[in-house]
C-alpha cells in the first residue's frame, strides 16, 4: 500500500438531507420516504433556510469547505430549490473559493435532464446511484432505471460536470467473481475520477432482511465475498483508481472531500429531516440529530426554527472511539497522537503489536496507524480490539 500520510487540517462541511424518493429500494435503510402527490418545495426551502440560520448562530465562525446534498433522492429537487438552499448557506457563512458541492442523483432520464440546471445553481460534483450495470440485477435491487439509462446518465454527467462519480453494489445474490469482474471492467471504462463500490449488506428492518432471514435471498458466502473484495481492489488499482477508503476509489487528489470530513473526524452540520451533525461548541463536541419524519421535521422547524431532537455532548472516550471507527476506514489511517489528544488516553501499544503480528494493521514511516489490505475485510473487529 502506498504511504498517503497527510497533515490533519480542519474542515467544515454541510450535509443537506432531501428525504424523498420515487420508490423505496428493498436493501435501503436510509431515511427515505416515498412521496405521493405534489410537494411544496418552496415550503421546504423556507424550512431549510431557517435551520441553516439556526445552525449558523451556533457555529458562526466557519468557512464552508464542502456541501453535500444526500437522501433520499436529491435529484428529485428542482434546480431552483438547490440554488435557493445554496444561497441561504452563502448568506450565513463564508464559502471557500474551492468549495466542493456534491449532489446525489438517480440515473433516470428525467433526473439526468436536470444536471445542467444543477450546474448553473452551483453544484460542481454529482454522484450517481447506478448500483448495477445488469438489468436483471437492477430489477432485483428495486431500481427504476435500466443499465442503458444508467450509462446515458453518466454520459450526461461527463458532459456537464468536471467531477462525477457513480455507485455500484456488488456481492449481490448469486453473483460470481467472473461476472463482477466483467461488470466492473465496464464500469471502469465509463468512470471519471471516482467510484463508490459497496458490498451488499443486509440491513435489519428492510425487505431484503426479511427475505434473507426466511432463506429466500442468498448472498455470497464469506470466501466468495472476500474474493469479490480482492478483485475489486486489484482492478481499480490497475485502472488508476486505488481505494482511499474501504468502499471508495479515486484518482490521486480526486477523493470526495465531503466524505473525508466524516472519516477524518472533522466538523459538519446536518440540515434537513434525519440529518446528523458533529459540531464543536465551547470546547465540546456535540452530536446532533434532527427529526426523521419529513412532515414532523417541517412542523418542528416552522415552530422552533430548527428540527433538532437530539443534541448530545460526547465524552472523550466516545470521541476517540468514533475517530478510530471512521478513520481506520481510510487507507491513510489515523494519527495515534491525535487519538490521544481527542480521547485523553493513548492507544494500547500491546494491542497494536498483536494486530501487527496478525497482519491486520501497520504503522507508516511517519507513525500513522492504518489497516492493511488483509485488515480491511475484518475492520470492525480491528476497531473493537483497539478501542477496548
Amino acid at each position: 500500500m502506498e504511504d498517503t500520510d497527510r497533515i490533519d487540517t480542519a474542515a467544515f462541511g454541510l450535509y443537506i438531507h432531501w428525504p424523498f424518493c420515487l420508490s423505496k429500494c428493498p436493501y435501503c435503510d436510509f431515511n427515505s420516504h416515498v412521496r405521493h402527490g405534489e410537494l411544496d418545495e418552496s415550503r421546504f426551502v423556507r424550512a431549510f433556510t431557517s435551520e441553516i440560520a439556526a445552525t449558523a448562530a451556533r457555529v458562526p465562525d466557519r468557512i464552508v469547505s464542502t456541501i453535500f446534498f444526500g437522501g433520499g433522492t436529491p435529484s428529485l429537487m428542482q434546480p431552483g430549490t438547490v440554488e435557493a438552499i445554496l444561497d441561504a448557506i452563502a448568506q450565513r457563512w463564508p464559502i471557500a473559493t474551492d468549495v466542493e458541492v456534491t449532489l446525489e442523483a438517480n440515473p433516470t432520464s428525467v433526473e439526468a435532464s436536470r444536471f445542467r440546471g444543477y450546474r448553473l445553481a452551483g453544484v460542481n460534483r454529482v454522484s450517481i446511484g447506478l448500483q448495477a450495470l445488469d438489468d436483471a440485477a437492477l430489477r432485483e435491487l428495486g431500481r427504476l432505471h435500466s443499465a442503458r439509462e444508467a450509462l446515458d446518465a453518466v454520459a450526461v454527467a461527463r458532459s456537464v460536470f468536471d467531477r462525477y462519480s457513480f455507485d455500484l453494489i456488488y456481492a449481490r445474490p448469486r453473483q460470481t467473481v467472473e461476472a463482477w469482474a466483467s461488470e466492473l471492467q465496464r464500469a471502469l471504462s465509463e468512470a471519471g475520477e471516482h467510484l463508490s463500490l459497496y458490498q451488499l449488506t443486509i440491513e435489519e428492518g428492510t425487505p431484503f432482511h426479511l427475505l434473507h432471514r426466511s432463506g429466500k435471498l442468498a448472498t455470497p458466502d464469506e470466501d466468495t465475498a472476500r474474493a469479490l473484495f480482492d478483485i475489486t481492489q486489484c482492478l481499480c488499482a490497475d485502472a488508476g483508481l486505488p481505494a482511499y477508503e474501504v468502499s471508495n476509489h479515486a484518482r490521486p487528489g480526486a477523493q470526495c472531500r465531503h466524505n473525508l470530513i466524516y472519516w477524518r473526524g472533522d466538523e459538519y452540520a446536518g440540515i434537513g429531516p434525519g440529518a446528523h451533525g458533529r459540531l464543536d461548541i465551547g470546547g465540546a463536541r456535540h452530536a446532533t440529530a434532527t427529526e426523521r419524519e419529513p412532515q414532523a421535521w417541517l412542523t418542528r422547524v416552522e415552530e422552533r426554527g430548527h428540527g433538532i431532537i437530539s443534541d448530545e455532548t460526547l465524552t472523550q472516550e466516545e470521541i476517540g472511539d468514533e475517530f478510530l471507527l471512521m478513520g481506520l476506514r481510510l487507507t491513510e489511517g489515523v494519527d495515534p497522537l491525535r487519538f490521544a489528544r481527542l480521547s485523553g488516553r493513548p492507544l494500547d501499544s500491546r494491542r497494536i503489536k498483536l494486530l501487527r503480528d496478525q497482519g491486520a494493521v501497520e504503522l507508516t514511516p511517519r507513525g500513522r496507524l492504518r489497516a492493511t489490505q488483509a485488515g480491511f475485510p475484518i475492520l470492525d473487529a480491528v476497531v473493537a480490539d483497539l478501542a477496548a
